[in-house]
């Protein structure tokens, strides 16, 4: 058996942290500076985990090629599957006309601009974000936006910044789900910290959208709306995240706030005049769809919440025909060492195949059921399902090539050795954290990535200084969500979807780095009240 050795540089922990470092520095150049597509980035940075590992840990050949395969195979499946299946859910209703359907249904219940942006932006997004995610609701509301007659500018910011209270529990909750997997904590109590810390941060999300985009004039005309949506989502978001799970979190908060600022337009209208530069005007057409149409329209997301529940319901039962098996040439052929544990202990390596259990599967079934519903072919369903692999092939690279550094990182003790040098911050570490994890999602584009990367740093810095590991699990989760409006990979989506010129992406990161780090050191804020002031309100 191999044993890790978190100073393997002289002895030097900040020299040894300074070479674990160079994957993510890879990755930081080449999105950065060189703007590689993710995809390349990616690989790149797993190919300098894997120098790293061998020239400076002496971890053996074989061991790093099946620490990356073991960290790739979960990346494919539960995470790739869950978001291929999300996504031709999302193509199933593009392609019977449906979405456009479901478009009309939540644009043209108001024509004043802020309250679009919360129902479509913010509301609609977050709803989005939680079928589908990595990337799918800026793309959908931005073009919502942009048709409505919104500037492109001014919807694809709306957008980016709309995309942050509902990130951490993306894609039925997979973020959360890696962070669980990557950690080896229970996915109940950080799908409680995590709703904690967002919580707050939420209920002042719409309020802030909406004093972006027309300053304290513009928000005190629409102040009963933006509190509406904004207590609605956050008061959901923290029931479900802490009493059902993640899976849900983000559907169910975003139909809560929708419903309820549906239920606010049919009895109050804002008495002011809000105009955004640069829009256009709009007609609010009369409703054109017959209330049959709209639950038609509306019944895959309808399947798809009743289907995930009941997967979460009788998981227990779905999984007794998981496979489970000990990854040949890595489990329990690493050992872990002081200080990281207390003893010398064998690091796992058990790969869980949840070909039934597994919320992918669950989104599967609700595809097809959808499908069936909408009248597609079999022919034309599975036209949609190649699409949609053509589509993913690359997100889907992405994807394994970042688990695969980060399962390395952590079997080589790169992981270790950061979050060695991170306890040196000391008392400062639960503010910290949280720009950890922003800091993970603009490197890497998604939560999801950035939970893998460095949610086991985490856990491992939180034991070396005494805090709670689940909340600084959590910390890293939430963090990220204010990551998501920066990373190149978001740009450019809400870039493309809205038309926008290729010179103006610059300006966009621009206008929304400051909003970013300002909004990433609230949830630091938050995350130190929990870990001095009141740690008995964390999991």
């Amino acid at each position: 058996m191999w044993q890790q050795n978190y100073t393997p540089l002289a002895g030097s922990l900040w020299l040894s942290a300074a070479v674990a470092a160079l994957p993510i520095f890879t990755l930081l150049y080449l999105l950065g500076l060189k703007r590689r597509p993710a995809w390349q980035a990616a690989l790149s940075g797993l190919a300098t985990a894997a120098l790293v590992a061998f020239f400076a840990y002496r971890m053996p050949v074989a061991t790093i090629l099946h620490a990356s395969l073991f960290g790739a195979a979960f990346g494919l499946f539960p995470i790739g599957w869950v978001v291929f299946c999300a996504i031709l859910l999302y193509r199933i209703t593009l392609e019977t006309g449906k979405f456009e359907i479901i478009k009309d249904s939540v644009g043209h219940l108001t024509d004043d601009r802020r309250l679009q942006a919360l129902l479509i932006a913010f509301a609609f997004g977050a709803f989005i974000e939680g079928a589908a995610g990595f990337g799918t609701p800026v793309a959908v509301a931005a073009a919502m936006l942009t048709g409505l007659g919104f500037s492109p500018f001014y919807a694809a910011a709306i957008c980016l910044l709309a995309n942050t209270a509902p990130v951490a529990f993306g894609s039925i909750g997979t973020p959360v789900l890696t962070l669980s997997a990557v950690t080896g904590l229970p996915l109940e109590q950080l799908s409680a910290a995590v709703g904690r810390i967002c919580a707050p941060i939420s209920l002042f999300v719409p309020a802030y959208l909406v004093a972006v985009m027309g300053r304290w004039r513009g928000l005190r005309g629409v102040l009963p709306g933006a509190a509406v949506c904004g207590i609605s989502f956050a008061l959901t978001q923290l029931l479900v995240s802490n009493y059902i799970g993640p899976q849900l979190t983000d559907i169910l908060s975003s139909l809560a706030a929708i419903g309820s600022l549906v239920l606010l337009f049919l009895v109050w209208k804002p008495k002011d005049t809000f105009v955004l530069q640069g829009n256009s005007p709009l007609t609010v057409a009369a409703a054109r769809y017959s209330k049959a149409q709209l639950c038609l329209a509306w019944a895959p997301y309808a399947v798809l919440v009743i289907l995930v529940l009941l997967w979460g319901v009788f998981k227990a039962e779905l999984n007794k025909v998981t496979l489970v098996w000990n990854w040949p040439g890595l489990h329990e052929q690493v050992v872990q060492m002081p200080p990281v544990v207390a003893s010398p202990t064998p690091y796992r390596a058990v790969y869980r195949f949840e070909w039934l259990a597994a919320a992918g599967t669950a989104c599967l079934i609700a595809s097809l059921v959808s499908a069936l519903l909408l009248g597609m072919s079999l022919a034309r369903f599975g036209r949609v399902f190649a699409t949609t692999a053509r589509q993913l092939f690359f997100s889907e690279v992405t994807i394994a090539a970042v688990l695969g550094l980060a399962f390395l990182m952590n079997y080589s003790g790169a992981t270790a050795t950061l979050g060695l040098a991170f306890a040196a911050t000391g008392v400062l570490f639960p503010y910290f954290s949280a720009m950890l994890g922003w800091l993970g999602v603009f490197l890497t584009g998604s939560d999801t990535s950035a939970n893998a990367l460095f949610g086991n740093l985490q856990v491992i810095t939180a034991g070396r200084l005494d805090l709670n590991p689940v909340l600084m699990a959590a910390s890293n989760s939430s963090g990220g969500v204010m990551g998501k409006m920066i990373s190149l990979q978001s740009i450019a989506v809400a870039a493309a979807a809205t038309g926008m010129k290729r010179e103006e992406e610059s300006a966009l990161f621009r206008f929304t780095l400051g909003h970013s780090v300002l909004l990433a050191s609230a949830i630091g804020a938050v995350v130190v009240f929990y870990a001095y002031v009141m740690p008995q309100w964390a999991p």
